[in-house]
């Protein structure tokens, strides 16, 4: 089970990661690997999340118990929801650009 949440995990990397290629390919010169961008950005925006969520659920109150399990696997389940949503975004980002262009 361990081997298949990380392959699911890395193929969602994957993805991500070309997307915020493409997404990217015509934004900025090139200067640097745009593969070393997406990573930043994709690692920084995980982080973000990580550290809001961390900070939301610590000011709520809540036991650290309910939200950070201890765990047979080898991530904290925070961590992998926040890099769960931070390879969804370039997704939702596509999603909302295709929703105001038909409106437009």
């Amino acid at each position: 089970m361990n081997i298949l949440i990380s392959a699911l995990l890395l193929l969602g990397i994957v993805f991500s990661l070309r997307t915020r290629l493409k997404m990217m390919m015509w934004r900025f010169d090139r200067t640097s690997s745009s593969l070393a961008k997406a990573i930043t950005q994709l690692v920084g925006t995980a982080g973000g999340i990580y550290l809001s969520l961390e900070l939301l659920l610590t000011f709520l109150g809540l036991p650290e118990e309910i939200w950070n399990p201890p765990s047979v696997y080898y991530f904290k389940p925070l961590a992998v929801f926040s890099l769960l949503i931070a390879i969804i975004q370039p997704y939702g980002q596509k999603f909302l650009a295709y929703i105001q262009k038909r409106r437009a």
